[in-house]
């Protein structure tokens, strides 16, 4: 039975070959390719168009306002008021239900 080190050695000179067989397979898959291109006249974005970026054009190009929400506490001081969404305002304290707003 072959040894760890036998074993990478083994691995190592694997992966040598794959890369110089695949080096080789590759130049000649690329002369076939620019053959064929030459051959009917294509160009590279024929091939490969370039993906663009962003959204598609047309897709909500108009920026719909969100309904605000009905406030939910009120600081009966300032009459600074607060939905519940968002960062939590520093009047509210720790006990927010002293806020609170009756609900109708």
């Amino acid at each position: 039975m072959a040894t760890y080190k036998e074993l990478m050695a083994q691995k190592q000179a694997l992966e040598a070959q794959l890369e110089e067989a695949r080096t080789s397979e590759v130049a000649s898959v690329i002369e076939q390719i620019r053959e064929l291109m030459a051959q009917y006249g294509l160009s590279p974005e024929d091939v490969a168009p370039r993906r663009r970026r962003g959204r598609p054009a047309g897709a909500a190009s108009t920026p719909q306002e969100k309904a605000s929400l009905p406030p939910k506490y009120m600081d009966p001081k300032t009459g600074k008021t607060w939905s519940g969404r968002g960062r939590t305002p520093a009047w509210l304290g720790k006990r927010p239900e002293r806020f609170l707003i009756p609900q109708e």
